[in-house]
């Protein structure tokens, strides 16, 4: 009988020595929705955007921030609403 003298060797690996997984494991796993890829960090942006500087009262930004996270989206929203009514007018 012909045998291969480089044949792979099977070694027996016993579950109770598989590495722990800890928090850095699961921080570096890759997530799945079912067979859909989640991304991690930022999703993207629509690339309708513009990103400038512009200048408003302390007390308006004040009023918007104290709503917490989210509060440049809502700023948007309320100049977009503006501009429907201003348009409408």
């Amino acid at each position: 009988m012909n045998g291969n003298k480089r044949g792979t060797v099977t070694t027996w690996t016993d579950p109770d020595d598989a590495p722990e997984l800890d928090d850095e494991f699961f921080e570096r796993a890759e997530e799945y929705d079912g067979s859909r890829l989640v991304k991690r960090g930022r999703p993207a942006g629509s690339g309708t955007k513009v990103s400038t500087t512009i200048r408003f009262d302390a007390e308006i930004v004040a009023a918007f921030r104290a709503d917490g996270p989210g509060w440049q989206s809502r700023m948007n929203e309320a100049l977009r609403e503006w501009l429907a009514l201003r348009r409408v007018s």
